[in-house]
């Protein structure tokens, strides 16, 4: 078994379910007392909040490059961050790495694919729902659009994420208000929906609405659980 690396902290709200995740994918593949071997190196959240807001994306790569490296020194054979947002700095990153680095866009992807999705509406923090890192990946490498809420949306979902779900927060009206925007993206011709922060698991799962959810930290876990086990 092939040991997980993790940069989390991003919040440590969805760090925990990664690991969760991760450690239950294990044990469902393996059963017994099985878990994933891992390691994971924590950030602190309240720099990167600073650095987002602030524009510094060069310094939080520059935090995140550091990270990775403590993973790699730590024994792990791939890397995984626990963030969709933070992967606007994926390339620093890599550049950090000698070993594999899992980009979370992949996985879901290829869920996608199987699904026979190829137009998608994608939530998330603002930064990913309006920075190209992620919307340019779906479709320059795999093929898929993406639609996003208007700005009224964005600025909805955004503030949920940071103000609720990322403190531990699950809030009625606040699911209510993305299976509203949910239905919207739908009426613009989204087959699916990403739930494109780690967070929007804890607040709306497959039980909420009928339309096809993608959840990326789960994909992620489960790329990561197959990786570990492959020969």
């Amino acid at each position: 078994m092939k040991t997980i690396g993790l940069i989390g902290g991003m919040s440590h709200e969805s760090s925990a379910e990664y690991y969760r995740l991760v450690n239950q994918g294990m044990k469902e593949r393996l059963g017994g007392h099985n878990n994933a071997r891992s390691v994971m190196v924590t950030v602190c959240f309240d720099d990167i909040v600073r650095m987002q807001v602030e524009g510094r994306w060069d310094d939080a790569g520059q935090l995140l490059a550091q990270a990775a490296g403590q993973v790699q020194a730590a024994g792990a054979d791939f890397v995984l961050l626990c963030t969709n947002t933070m992967h606007e700095v994926a390339g620093a990153i890599e550049e950090a790495l000698r070993i594999p680095f899992i980009h979370i866009v992949d996985p879901t992807a290829e869920a996608l694919k199987t699904a026979g999705i190829t137009h998608v509406g994608l939530l998330g923090t603002r930064f990913t729902m309006e920075r190209p890192f992620y919307i340019d990946r779906l479709r320059d490498k795999h093929g898929i659009q993406t639609v996003v809420p208007d700005a009224a949306g964005r600025d909805a979902v955004h503030a949920l994420i940071y103000d609720e779900l990322c403190h531990g927060t699950i809030n009625e009206n606040s699911r209510d208000a993305v299976l509203r925007v949910i239905n919207q993206l739908v009426e613009q011709g989204a087959q699916g929906i990403i739930l494109g922060c780690t967070e929007l698991t804890l607040l709306v799962q497959r039980q909420h609405t009928s339309t096809p959810l993608f959840d990326t930290a789960g994909l992620h876990a489960v790329a990561a659980v197959e990786l570990a086990l492959a020969d």
